[in-house]
């Protein structure tokens, strides 16, 4: 990423930031980001961010992914996870045997339905 784009994603994201009056200290502990790096992410410093930290970032603000992922040129997917790590990320502060109850019976339920829960084949999601 040139120095130019990494500064506009940095102020997009320390707009979200102080549009939540948050600090990047707070910031950092919703994300689990030292907030030093949050810093350095909204002045721009990273010209490679790791994808993984900008999500967590951008879930927290309540930021699209994808936006903030096409201003650091990082392809977007359009792959939906399969059931468990979406559960996992997604509900990453539920307790472990709360996850796994939920896991247990998702897969009992697809299975009485003859469903995969790893995902859809590439197309089978999609809709005449």
């Amino acid at each position: 990423m040139e120095p130019e784009q990494a500064k506009r994603l940095g102020s997009y994201l320390r707009d979200g930031r102080q549009a939540k009056g948050l600090s990047a200290r707070s910031l950092g502990e919703l994300t689990d980001i030292n907030d030093a790096t949050i810093v350095r992410f909204e002045n721009g410093n990273f010209s490679a961010p790791a994808p993984d930290k900008l999500a967590r970032i951008a879930e927290a603000l309540d930021l699209s992914v994808a936006d903030v992922f096409a201003l650091a040129e990082y392809p977007a997917t359009t792959e939906l996870p399969s059931f468990t790590p979406y559960l996992r990320t997604k509900y990453r502060d539920l307790p472990d045997d709360a996850r796994e109850q939920i896991e247990k019976y998702a897969a009992r339920v697809a299975k009485k339905h003859g469903v995969a829960l790893d995902g859809p084949a590439h197309g089978e999601d999609e809709r005449p």
